[in-house]
Formats: C-alpha cells, structure tokens, sequence
C-alpha cells in the first residue's frame, strides 16, 4: 500500500521534530523527569502556544488544525524519539477523545482548553482487580438528586499528578464485570473527597494512585449516556493504542539507530563490534521488527476511524508492537552490554519506555485473544 503524508502533515513532523531537537536534549529530559514535578509546564505552554499542536487532532470548528488520528500519530511518533513525558496522550488523545465522540454539552469548551494548554486530563480507569478488562469497573457512581456520589479506587493513573480533571469510570448498575452498568465522568481533581497518591514510574513518567471517597459531581459531569460507556471506553481506548503505538515507533528507530552507532564505535579484538557479522544479523532482524512496526502502526491508524475494522487493526498492531518493543529492547541492552542499563546512558531510558508501552492497555496475549475472539465474530 501506498501511504504518503500531506504537505501539511510534513509541516507538522518537521515542526515538532525541529522544536524536540532544540528543547528536548536526552540530558534535559533526565533532570526534569528526576526532581519535582516530573515534567516542564514551560515546554507544554510552548507546545500550545508556539507549535499549535495540541489543536493538532480537533476540527477547525473548535479552534484545532482540522486533523485527526493520522495527526496524533505524527505527533507521538517524534515524541517516542525524544521520550516526551509532557502529558499529551492523557490529554489531546484520551480527554479529546472523550469529549469528541460523548456529544457533551461542554465538549468545545473544554476542547479549547486543551488546545490553550489550561486544561490537562487522565484516565482513571484501570483497578487493582481490573487488570486489562476495560468491564472489570468496582467504582461505583450513585444518583444523588441531579448528581451523582462517587466512591473507589483508581490505580496506576498515568498523568494524573499533572492533571486538573479525571476522566473516570464508574459502574452505576450491574454487577463488577457487566459490560452494561458503566458511565463515564469528569472529575475536577481538587473536588472534596478526591485523594492522591503520587510516584514516579520505571519509564521516568509520574502516576498515581486515586482514592474517590463521597465524591459529589453534577448532572453535567456524566459523559455520553449513563449505563452504556463502554462502548465509548472501547473506542477512546482503541484510539489511544492507536497513538501509543506511534509512540512505540519512535522508541524503538532510536533504540536500533542507537544501537548501530554503538556497536561502530565500541571494539573487540582491535575491531568494531558492528563489523561481526552475527551481530550485524542481530541488527537486520531488528530493523525488521521496527519496520513492521511501522507499517502495521500506519495501518491501525489508517483504520481506527473505521468502525467495523477498528477493533481488528488495534489488536493486529498491538500484538506487532509489543513483541517489537521485547525483542529490539532486550537486544538493544544485550548489545550495551551491562552499562545500556545504568542512568545515564540513554539507551535504557528508552527500553524503559519500550517495556511499559509493550504491557499498556493489554500485553500481547490479550490483544492475541482479542483479535481471535473479533475474528470469530465474538464481542472484543
């Protein structure tokens, strides 16, 4: 297939690409992600102000670019190459998401914050029961007059030390694992009864742990319709994947590009290492899996617009890119030698990523069971 960018996508990959290298150095990024708070709200208030990019996926009628998922791809892929930890995904492509396709009454104003840089959302979704079963919801959303009174746990929220709003989900009928029963909600992050507990990640990124206790929201706090959110989880999830991948695929060009100069520079035997030819082998067979990477990325990108075929391509992608980010990581550090591991090289920062993007919102053994079950025409 033949798949080529726009003049105006170009724009957009040379423009984060060339703002990245100026601002965005290796040794940068390890001071900012090693003390308080974690990430550079200077770079963010850049990437809204001077790039323009967190409009980069929204309709020219809110105030975006007029892109779409293809833009978001664009954007996470030269992320990937630099390790951006500013919180995009949680932000542009989960919060946007939601408030694209839930139809709320807020969405364009809550959409022009995010393209402002005010607002900054996470997804509370996963649970310590939870695992990868996005139904697997124990929190619980109960009417309360207009409103409604949320109580739970919410673990793992990446961003969420960042964030001003939590996009959350609550089961308000049915039992814990029902795919019916669950809604979805916009949680301002100072309400009374919301409680953190915030840590740094193996992958130099900040999460934390989200206690709701008697939590009162208004009417205007549910998004999409109460008791039927999964299928706009599904979708937001499915779409995020599709951007986390992008990702993937930058980490994993810097991993083989960062190897190949490595093994031309580091000698045995009074010769480059790069010049042993099982080793050059090893190198191919990981261009390889960054190539399909690639390609499968694209195709999952291409797809995710289309309803019948989304689920399928995410899944496919999923699967290319976790066993991608396992082999070409795990050979990137063996090729290092003990030092790809220690701090300051930056190799192991980006095996770091490649590790928790490889298990993020299903391991390959999920996403392996997922595309079997859709093929069999059973419910993902």
């Amino acid at each position: 297939m033949d798949f080529s960018f726009t003049e105006e996508q170009s724009m957009l990959r040379d423009t984060v690409a060339s703002y990245l290298a100026d601002h965005y150095d290796f040794d940068k990024r390890r001071a900012a992600v090693s003390k308080e708070p974690g990430w550079r709200p200077e770079v963010w208030k850049a990437f809204a102000e001077e790039l323009g990019i967190l409009g980069a996926p929204f309709s020219e009628d809110l105030g975006g670019l007029g892109g779409g998922p293809i833009d978001n791809m664009i954007v996470m892929e030269e992320f990937g190459k630099a390790l951006v930890v500013e919180p995009y995904l949680g932000t542009v492509v989960i919060g946007g998401g939601f408030l694209k396709h839930s139809g709320h009454a807020g969405a364009a104003d809550l959409i022009g914050g995010i393209i402002e840089g005010k607002n900054l959302f996470a997804f509370a979704q996963a649970e310590p029961q939870s695992r990868y079963n996005l139904a697997s919801v124990a929190t619980t959303a109960k009417k309360d007059g207009a409103g409604w009174i949320l109580n739970g746990h919410k673990a793992v929220v990446m961003g969420a030390p960042f964030a001003t709003h939590l996009f959350v989900t609550a089961r308000t009928s049915g039992a814990e694992r029902d795919a019916g029963g669950i809604s979805v909600f916009l949680v301002d992050k100072a309400a009374k009864g919301v409680t953190t507990r915030d840590y740094p990640t193996v992958d130099g990124n900040r999460a934390s742990e989200v206690y709701f206790e008697n939590v009162s929201v208004g009417a205007d706090a549910l998004i999409g319709t109460a008791d039927n959110g999964l299928p706009l989880v599904e979708k937001v999830v499915d779409e995020t994947i599709a951007a986390m991948c992008a990702e993937a695929c930058g980490v994993l060009s810097k991993l083989h590009t960062g190897t190949v100069e490595y093994t031309k520079q580091r000698k045995q035997f009074g010769a480059p290492i790069s010049s042993f030819q099982v080793l050059q082998h090893r190198m191919v067979d990981m261009f390889i899996n960054v190539e399909q990477a690639i390609s499968m990325t694209y195709m999952a990108n291409i797809k995710v617009t289309d309803e019948a075929e989304r689920a399928k391509a995410i899944s496919a992608a999923k699967v290319q890119i976790g066993k991608a980010c396992r082999f070409v990581g795990q050979n990137a550090i063996q090729l290092h030698g003990g030092m790809g591991m220690t701090d300051e090289m930056a190799i192991g920062h980006y095996f770091k990523r490649a590790t928790m993007i490889e298990s993020a919102f299903g391991s390959v053994d999920h996403h392996l069971a997922r595309y079997e079950r859709l093929s069999l025409g059973k419910a993902a």
